[in-house]
């Protein structure tokens, strides 16, 4: 009997004890809640940044597409132009060229021509020159002699009017006729046509 009061009393501390755990709780969930909030509260900073970050990488990569079209274009641009100009460069090259040959060949058809009549002029002043001196060959060598001259005189007159009266074309195809049948003679009858020709014309 004298035990039940140390049981008695022994009881209503632990009935403290269970009052004071159950407490507990309902003191830390203000806090778990504020935790959790402030959670909730970096996450949807962090997603609005993240999506804020991948908005303006589109946007950039949007206007680096813009910009490299737009250069694109101008450089496409530009090679038209530059191709373009080197079209009428070329064009215009080609007919300079045309041009340049056309005018050498008109001149070289007029100096042709010219160097036809000096050699016809040469010819014929080279044979009225012996026949001028016939007489006095005659005097000199004898009637034979000066008949000789008077033959190299006409053959020289006669052939300054054939060349006279032959085209340049003409006269090109005899030249090349000439030296392919007699190659010697056309060399030893250049060199004293050019040496007669030179004294004449220093006169």
């Amino acid at each position: 009997m004298a035990k039940s009061p140390t049981s008695g009393s022994s009881a209503k501390p632990k009935t403290k004890r269970a009052t004071k755990a159950k407490a507990s709780p309902a003191k830390a969930e203000p806090e778990v809640l504020e935790a959790q909030a402030h959670r909730e509260e970096a996450k949807s900073r962090f997603n609005a940044a993240l999506d804020e970050a991948k908005a303006g990488a589109a946007a950039l990569k949007a206007e680096a597409g813009e910009v490299v079209g737009t250069y694109r274009e101008q450089a496409k641009g530009k090679s038209t132009d530059l191709t373009a100009d080197a079209k009428a460069y070329g064009e215009e090259a080609k007919v300079r060229a045309s041009e340049l040959a056309e005018e050498t060949k008109v001149r070289a058809g007029e100096l042709a021509v010219e160097g036809k009549a000096k050699a016809s002029d040469a010819l014929s002043a080279l044979g009225k020159m012996v026949a001028d001196n016939a007489a006095a060959i005659d005097d000199q060598f004898g009637p034979k002699y000066g008949d000789y001259a008077r033959n190299a005189s006409r053959s020289l007159q006669e052939n300054a009017a054939k060349l006279e009266a032959k085209s340049v074309e003409e006269i090109g195809d005899d030249a090349r006729e000439f030296v392919r049948k007699s190659p010697g003679t056309a060399i030893g009858l250049a060199a004293i046509g050019g040496y007669i020709l030179a004294r004449l014309f220093r006169r």
